[in-house]
């Protein structure tokens, strides 16, 4: 009775949700030890830095590691870990956090009872045991002191700094990728084309096509190689809906996964079949992980750098925190993906300057490159779906797109002087031209 009073206080003031199932008249989970081919019967408690806590019948709590258990047993942990910090991140990741709560104000207001009790009782009977009562009164209201003063932010761990020459070398593997260093960044250069084709599969087009930009010099993308863990990460959700979130390894730039209505853009049609689509600047750009890169990486290698300084990595077995992310043994700190929304960054972990031009949720990391204004933004081609896309020569392309069961081209590149020019052909063969130049030359 004793150990189980003691855990009950200590899973209150933890002021998590764990996963103790068991309860009154609920069979306790068997579980097999693959290390000493035994069964135990106990309830889950929570998984934390590859150790499992579990709490049986008499309500003692036994440790074990992950590897201790079958297989199946470890998908079971950590399918339901990562579910519990799933809730409780759902409001860690998305609200500023509170100096005290609800129920610590009963936690509060039962001290000071407590307390107060103590107190009259001694002036009126002069009783030492009152004093226990005091004094537990007195405890309570220094416990949830020090709590809300620890909770108020997340726990902030030191990193150790990046290996620039090791990020360096990932970029480097792509064409027309180049990088440079300071004291405080690496600068990733690119002209923001990808060597895959683009732009196909989407059917919730606004008339974009995918141009060059001018990523170079002091307009480069910039990457922390000193990243620090923030006081109170930034959800992704609420916040960073303009910009990009991270920098792929091939120099595109990827945005939330939420585009700047809030929508799901991979949900909602607005994505190719490589995770990208233009921006208004005709700015080719990813709103998911770029997980086809990997062929050219190689698995277990980053994808991309998020604009905090921390690495992207692929799919993983591993459990993530509500960021979608984990801390290594040498303290690194690295995201993953998952195949559904947020799929990746689901909270800004590390810390970064947000541009005092821009309001939450339509907010962005500083510094962001500068794209180049052309065409006047267009309105979406409701019906039209890109089918085909393709190089014609350096610096030319061509976009096929099915509308109402007739397909429609357009031819467009640019020349040495940055004069665009771009053909429209209709189904019937007429064809209308139009040309532009940047709007800042």
């Amino acid at each position: 009775m004793k150990n189980a009073l003691i855990i009950i206080f200590f899973l209150i003031l933890n002021g998590t949700v764990f996963a103790h199932e068991g309860g009154h008249g609920i069979p306790l989970k068997q579980w097999e030890l693959t290390s000493t081919n035994k069964i135990i019967n106990a309830d889950f408690v929570k998984y934390e830095n590859d150790e499992v806590w579990l709490i049986d019948g008499n309500h003692t709590v036994k440790i074990f590691q992950i590897s201790d258990f079958s297989e199946a047993n470890q998908k079971y942990i950590k399918t339901k870990s990562e579910s519990i910090l799933a809730l409780n991140g759902s409001i860690a990741a998305e609200a500023d956090s509170q100096s005290v709560s609800n129920f610590n104000w009963a936690l509060i207001g039962l001290g000071i009872f407590l307390l107060s009790f103590s107190v009259f009782k001694l002036i009126k009977q002069k009783k030492v045991l009152y004093l226990t009562h005091g004094a537990f009164g007195i405890i309570v209201l220094l416990i949830v002191s020090c709590k809300n003063t620890n909770t108020a932010k997340t726990s902030i761990a030191e990193v150790p700094p990046s290996n620039v020459s090791m990020m360096q070398s990932f970029f480097e593997k792509f064409e027309g990728v180049t990088t440079r260093t300071d004291d405080n960044y690496l600068y990733i250069s690119s002209n923001g084309l990808p060597d895959h084709d683009m732009m196909v599969g989407i059917t919730n087009w606004q008339q974009q096509v995918p141009i060059n930009q001018n990523y170079t010099g002091n307009n480069s993308w910039a990457i922390p190689t000193h990243p620090k863990m923030a006081e109170h990460p930034l959800s992704t959700k609420t916040n960073l809906l303009k910009g990009a979130i991270a920098v792929a390894v091939n120099g595109i730039p990827i945005f939330n996964p939420l585009n700047n209505r809030g929508e799901d853009a991979n949900a909602i049609g607005e994505l190719d079949n490589w995770g990208g689509h233009c921006g208004r600047a005709d700015d080719y750009h990813y709103h998911l992980p770029p997980l086809h890169l990997q062929d050219q990486v190689g698995i277990g290698n980053p994808l991309a750098y998020a604009v905090d300084g921390f690495p992207v990595y692929g799919e993983t077995t591993d459990a993530l925190d509500v960021y979608l992310g984990k801390t290594n043994a040498d303290g690194s700190y690295e995201y993953h993906t998952i195949k559904k929304y947020p799929y990746f960054i689901a909270g800004m972990r590390g810390e970064v300057i947000l541009d005092p031009k821009t309001k939450a949720p339509e907010n962005q990391v500083y510094p962001q490159p500068r794209t180049q204004e052309l065409r006047p933004a267009l309105r979406p081609l409701r019906g039209a779906e890109i089918i085909d896309f393709k190089s014609l020569e350096e610096n030319s392309y061509a976009l096929t797109y099915s509308l109402d069961s007739k397909e429609y081209t357009i031819n467009y590149s640019w020349d040495r002087e940055d004069t665009y020019s771009y053909q429209f052909i209709n189904p019937d063969g007429t064809v209308t031209v139009e040309t532009y130049k940047p709007r800042d030359k």
